[in-house]
């Protein structure tokens, strides 16, 4: 995990408010994808910054159902040089049997 324990803390208080920040950091990439997500333009340097590219794009490519909105999912394809901007891979889908 690239995030130290204190920045992981600080972006669960602001991104996750909905459970505690040491329930939520048992999960470090839902933090980092909310984030990615929602997160302002400082808090998105900084986790770039701290957590560096390969480690954003393990939580892109592993993200799950609801993790990003088609706006975000786009941006950070594009960032990361995962793609170019009109060959952006589907959102993931939940699927029903």
């Amino acid at each position: 995990m690239p995030l130290d324990r204190e920045l992981l803390e600080k972006f669960a208080r602001k991104y996750i408010w909905w459970k505690t920040p040491e329930d939520a950091i048992a999960y470090p990439e839902r933090i980092v994808a909310q984030v990615m997500n929602i997160g302002d333009y400082d808090d998105v340097q900084s986790l770039v910054h701290r957590a560096g590219v390969p480690y954003l794009c393990e939580v892109l490519t592993h993200a799950e159902v609801g993790q990003f909105d088609a706006r975000s999912w786009t941006y950070w394809h594009y960032r990361l040089g995962l793609s170019d901007s009109r060959k952006v891979p589907a959102l993931p889908e939940r699927r029903f049997a």
